[in-house]
């Protein structure tokens, strides 16, 4: 079933049309991904903190390294499918 729809949607992708709408989609998912991301990280380590006062220096700091990490891999993402829409 899932082999039949990629075959369609790949079949579908050589139009130049639809090739840019899943670029716009995936641009979409890679944001909206990096922001629960994110979210997730921030709401753990306001939790962290809460439970141990004492090393949120460490937690913070890790909360930005990691909160860091994701942004740069969903700027690439969205790099990528904006160079798919020009190329």
């Amino acid at each position: 079933m899932l082999s039949a729809i990629l075959t369609v949607l790949l079949q579908a992708a050589a139009g130049a049309a639809v090739g840019k709408m899943g670029a716009a989609i995936g641009a979409g998912l890679a944001a909206i991904g990096a922001g629960m991301g994110i979210g997730k990280i921030g709401a753990s380590a306001m939790e962290a903190i809460a439970r141990q006062p004492e090393a949120s220096g460490d937690i913070r700091s890790n909360m930005i390294v990691s909160a860091a990490l994701i942004e740069g891999v969903a700027f690439f993402a969205v790099i990528v499918c904006i160079l798919i829409v020009f190329v």
